[in-house]
């Protein structure tokens, strides 16, 4: 029998937490976790999960599609207007870069820390996205 665990956290390294936590709640909604800092912050939803940012010193960011820095993860978000949310995803601090692998099923961006992560709108639910 397989061990059972729940995911709670994923947690990004990054140079400023409270900024990178700032841009993820613009664009999620999430709440900020009480006891967030400058050394680590988090964001909370309502089941529980939460995405954490935690200071590094002599951060790096990935440079994605490229591998000098890799992209080491990305997150995927699900949305019902993909048109929309690049529209408030780019007003809010995000990135678009050149290239966009999943045509109109799904965009990748960057987060102000550097991160790739991808917008995935209804059409495509059924296909996995990533900035592969």
């Amino acid at each position: 029998m397989p061990l059972r665990m729940k995911l709670t956290a994923i947690t990004l390294d990054c140079a400023d937490p409270m900024e990178l936590a700032a841009f993820y709640q613009r664009v999620t909604g999430y709440d900020l976790h009480p006891e967030s800092d400058a050394d680590f912050a988090g964001l909370t939803r309502e089941d529980g999960i939460s995405i954490a940012f935690q200071r590094v010193d002599d951060y790096r960011a990935p440079h994605w599609p490229d591998r000098t820095v890799p992209q080491q993860l990305h997150l995927d978000f699900h949305v019902d207007d993909l048109a929309e949310a690049e529209a408030l995803l780019l007003e809010s601090g995000a990135a678009s870069p050149e290239r966009q692998p999943g045509g109109e099923r799904w965009r990748v961006f960057t987060d102000p820390a550097g991160h790739p992560f991808c917008v995935v709108g209804s059409v495509a639910m059924d296909t996995p996205a990533g900035p592969a």
